[in-house]
């Protein structure tokens, strides 16, 4: 079986290699200009590590009956807030006030080469909901929104009336036995296809992973994360995008569930990885009172893969008395 498995590699690697991307897939730039949001986009400016910074947001009114209720959409590390465009409809349709930022070194963020910690993002997403008048709201984070939705939750309980974690990263501790390394190893171009230096295959396959059942609409994911390696910008937004990595390995989120006091629901695809179910179980079991739903043969992204399952539970969840 080892051996017919190398075989099919062997077979199969050629194609991969001269796999080349398509010639309309032009350059992206860092602030995504070229890709419309669903809804218009604000900017929140502060000073951050002595820079001056612009949080992007979106701050989207309900077009159903008002429900008094405000929800905070976090993304992902290889997505934005324009990834949220479905679940903005939906949640306003229901009568809720959905506000999306990008964190600071994503989407139309500024994106400084600072130090990065799930810290400063809850810090600048509670700023920002000040900013704007709001005490109390429903946190729903996906992947790496997930960890930063986690320690949002753990650091203002006030705040957070419900938790939604959606197909989280971080779901273990990779800090034992990794040795630290210093940023210019993180983004240095070599022949392992180091993240300055990615082959489209390479980028490719960090989108489509994702997915159980691939369809049409995914592509432009690609095409923006192939564009950003293609774009003058990439040569200083590689080295934000190291330094946004080291984060998700340097910082665990693990110890902060047991302290969690809001309504929580844990969620997501159970074909993510392997590992996912059995460490979304553990993740409810950690959080007190949290509910548990894993959807069958849905990978990394529920909302776009399955969204007829998904949508009705998160509104369910969300409609809940504080």
């Amino acid at each position: 079986m080892t051996r017919m498995l190398a075989a099919l590699v062997l077979t199969f690697a050629p194609i991969s290699l001269a796999a080349q991307a398509p010639a309309d897939y032009g350059p992206v730039s860092a602030d995504v200009a070229e890709i419309p949001y669903p809804h218009p986009v604000s900017v929140f400016p502060f000073v951050l590590y002595g820079k001056d910074v612009k949080m992007a947001y979106m701050d989207v009114k309900p077009t159903g009956t008002p429900n008094g209720q405000t929800v905070v959409l976090l993304h992902g590390f290889n997505f934005f807030g324009e990834a949220w465009a479905g679940t903005i409809d939906v949640l306003t349709r229901e009568g809720f006030r959905v506000i999306v930022p990008d964190q600071i070194g994503f989407g139309r963020s500024s994106k400084p080469l600072i130090p990065y910690t799930f810290n400063d993002m809850a810090h600048n997403t509670r700023r920002l909901l000040q900013s704007l008048g709001v005490d109390r709201a429903a946190i729903v984070g996906h992947s790496m929104g997930g960890m930063l939705a986690s320690r949002f939750a753990m650091l203002y309980p006030t705040v957070t009336t419900h938790l939604v974690l959606v197909n989280q990263i971080g779901l273990t501790d990779a800090r034992p036995g990794r040795a630290p390394h210093y940023l210019d190893d993180a983004y240095r171009a070599d022949s392992n296809g180091a993240l300055a230096n990615r082959s489209y295959e390479q980028v490719r396959a960090t989108i489509t992973r994702y997915f159980v059942t691939w369809k049409p609409e995914y592509e432009k994911y690609v095409r923006i994360h192939w564009g950003w390696t293609q774009h003058p910008d990439w040569a200083w937004f590689s080295k934000v995008r190291g330094a946004l990595a080291q984060m998700l390995t340097a910082e665990t989120v693990v110890y902060d569930w047991q302290h969690i006091k809001s309504k929580a629901l844990v969620i997501g695809g159970a074909k993510d990885t392997p590992q996912y179910p059995e460490q979304a179980r553990h993740v409810a079991e950690s959080i007190p009172g949290a509910q548990l739903e894993l959807i069958d043969n849905i990978g990394h992204v529920p909302q776009f893969e399955a969204p007829e399952i998904f949508y009705p539970k998160l509104v369910a969840f969300l409609k809940t008395p504080r």
